[in-house]
């Protein structure tokens, strides 16, 4: 049986609302901040144009670091949900 969805809002915690957020904001960010902002980024890193740095590999790896931030947090802040489900 699918649950109300008052209780379904009711149980996502705010941290993790916050967190989400914040991770989506980087990836706009670098996503279209780069793209909007390409010719200006005209300086070279390793031999290459930082705006095709930037585009070629740079936005993938900003996305797995999101990734791996988004997990690291969500475990550190799974022990702390499961003693207050334990305790109350």
């Amino acid at each position: 049986m699918i649950a109300p969805m008052s209780d379904i809002q009711e149980k996502h915690d705010p941290r993790v609302l916050a967190l989400k957020a914040g991770l989506l904001a980087v990836w706009a960010t670098v996503s279209f901040g780069c793209c909007f902002f390409a010719r200006d980024l005209q300086f070279m890193v390793a031999g290459w144009p930082f705006s095709y740095w930037m585009a070629a590999q740079g936005a993938v790896l900003v996305f797995i670091a999101i990734v791996v931030a988004y997990a690291i947090i969500m475990r550190r802040l799974s022990p702390e949900d499961s003693a207050e489900s334990a305790g109350g």
